[in-house]
């Protein structure tokens, strides 16, 4: 009896220590119904957090495979309130992220957005275009709707720099892993920066761009979780595959990173 105990105490603190998969799909792209499914599908093959892309037509923070989603996306005729339908669906049953421009939000009104986010059970956003100096005047109004704004660190960062990112962070930190866009596969030491943030915060860092299933053990390395969109998203719009294969093919991904990055 008492080594069955043991036992489960020890799987009980390996499963709490295991690292985070955030996997990062576009919003309503074939259409409303197949991403509400393919999420809920993923947070069965081992996504932790949907990051939920708000379609856009200038997405200057993603490379080529999100920006073509993004625009197929527009085409077909997506609207905010296609991104609140699927929201209502998928946030009460796992923990999700809306990730998009600044431009929606603003255009929109960014206190109803929050709402909006509230109303659904959304955690928070990640807005790659908000810099942290701008980001702060928002902290307050996503903390009202109990939201967090995700920030950003980059290898280009100083120590001083990463003191003042940090301080206010919450959720987790975002580790943008080279200089450039989403998908390129670009490779950078990132040591330097992994030891200055954990000297600056407790909050926890996820590590993001070019991770995928052969690159997503190194690059979760020192980290507490990946995030993983291009890898996803470039099933979404192979026109050669159909509604099936398309989610075979990404919950297939997610069950090799979740694998590789705990492994």
């Amino acid at each position: 009896m008492v080594r069955l105990y043991q036992n489960k105490i020890k799987f009980i603190i390996t499963r709490n220590n295991m690292k985070k998969l955030v996997g990062f799909i576009t919003s309503s792209l074939p259409e409303n119904n197949f991403t509400v499914d393919l999420a809920l599908q993923m947070k069965e093959a081992g996504v932790d957090t949907l990051e939920l892309g708000i379609p856009f037509s200038d997405p200057v923070a993603d490379g080529p495979v999100i920006e073509k989603a993004s625009l197929i996306a527009l085409q077909n005729g997506f609207k905010l309130n296609d991104l609140f339908e699927v929201t209502s669906k998928i946030a009460p049953n796992m923990d999700t992220l809306w990730m998009g421009y600044m431009n929606p939000y603003f255009h929109y009104g960014i206190e109803k957005f929050l709402q909006k986010g509230k109303e659904f059970n959304i955690s928070g956003s990640i807005i790659p275009d908000l810099p942290y100096e701008e980001a702060k005047a928002y902290k307050d109004i996503f903390a009202k709707y109990d939201q967090s704004l995700i920030n950003f660190v980059a290898p280009t960062d100083s120590l001083e720099r990463i003191k003042q990112i940090t301080q206010d962070s919450s959720k987790f930190i975002y580790m943008v892993a080279y200089a450039g866009i989403t998908g390129s596969g670009a490779s950078e030491d990132l040591s330097k920066i992994i030891s200055n943030v954990r000297e600056c915060t407790n909050t926890p860092l996820y590590i993001g761009f070019g991770v995928d299933e052969n690159t997503a053990k190194e690059k979760a390395v020192g980290v507490d979780g990946v995030i993983v969109g291009s890898t996803f998203v470039k099933h979404l719009i192979d026109d050669s595959l159909n509604y099936n294969e398309k989610t075979a093919k990404i919950l297939a991904a997610a069950k090799k990173i979740k694998e590789e990055i705990n492994s």
